[in-house]
């Protein structure tokens, strides 16, 4: 019997997995990279008995994959808050999927956990832009504001690892970030003796500095839509800083283009935080695009679909 566990590289899929396996200890193939990598459920050999989690990742992009693994025989746990589509009748499958804009992935682990690990799901959920729905899981906890800014950065530190064209751009591979995240039960021990910590926060500050001086390319009357070049600095920071750009206008819709190093751009597009609606739906209709209600993206925008993209953004959120 083999184990897998299948995870998003972002802070929702490594801080998801860290509860799971801080509750059911395991030793599982490590499946996962950077954020947009979410089709994984394919790299799952799997045969009768095997148990299989999946953490994050859009089941409606994993479906056929997903039914493979199920036809082998094992058994799958699969977790998620993306758009799932139709959800397969399987006897062998546990699907917790709850498409809600103010809920991530930790906080349904956390939700089934029945809250033994709460400071990480506290991490993810900041990690993931839901401020508000982090805040309140945090209540029974009872942190000093200044341990609770502490876990703000941890989550927004992890998120910004994940992002970039390739696991080059990272400065950990996702897999080998949980690798030294999973020894702290703590997260507050993390921060203290991991150098992650430093390194992580570092980086950030320097990315967010070079993105702070870009402008907008195109401005409606509730949506900003921004180019960055083909950096990786600009690759790494393109979700953060999305996400800092909604917290700075709740009231605004941002799609922040990233230049790919192969032409076209990667998009990140976050609904207003006043109105967590309409990302998804938006970015599904473009070929690699999909994600949630509150924040969604496109892998491969080629350049000649641009003006599309820019017509369908202003659109939906003017």
């Amino acid at each position: 019997m083999a184990d897998y566990d299948v995870f998003n590289g972002d802070a929702d899929g490594i801080c998801a997995l860290h509860q799971l396996r801080l509750a059911e200890p395991r030793d599982a193939s490590l499946i996962t990279g950077v954020k947009r990598d979410i089709e994984l459920v394919v790299q799952v050999s799997a045969a009768p008995g095997d148990r299989v989690t999946v953490l994050d990742v859009s089941l409606d992009r994993n479906r056929q994959a997903l039914l493979d693994v199920l036809a082998a025989g094992a058994q799958v746990l699969y977790v998620d808050h993306h758009f799932a589509g139709e959800i397969p009748a399987a006897p062998n499958l546990e699907a917790v999927i709850d498409t809600d804009a103010e809920v991530c992935t930790a906080l349904l682990v956390n939700r089934r956990l029945q809250g033994r690990h709460l400071p990480w799901a506290v991490t993810a959920a900041f990690g993931d832009n839901l401020h508000d729905s982090a805040a309140r899981a945090a209540a029974p906890l009872d942190l000093a504001p200044q341990q609770l800014v502490l876990l703000e950065e941890l989550g927004t530190y992890i998120n910004y690892n994940g992002y970039g064209s390739c696991i080059e751009d990272l400065f950990f591979h996702p897999a080998d970030l949980y690798r030294r995240i999973r020894p702290y039960a703590d997260p507050f021990a993390f921060i203290a003796e991991d150098a992650a910590w430093g390194v992580l926060r570092d980086g950030f500050a320097d990315d967010m500095a070079h993105a702070q001086a870009a402008q907008p390319e195109r401005t409606g009357a509730a949506s900003a839509l921004y180019i960055l070049p083909d950096a990786p600095w600009a690759r790494r920071v393109s979700g953060v800083f999305a996400n800092h750009l909604a917290r700075d206008h709740p009231s605004r819709a941002h799609a922040l283009l990233t230049a790919r190093p192969d032409g076209g751009f990667v998009v990140s597009v976050r609904a207003p935080l006043a109105e967590r609606r309409g990302a998804a739906a938006l970015c599904r209709q473009f070929q690699t695009g999909g994600g949630r209600e509150a924040a969604a993206g496109i892998n491969h925008l080629p350049e000649a679909e641009l003006e599309r993209f820019a017509e369908a953004f202003h659109r939906t959120y003017g």
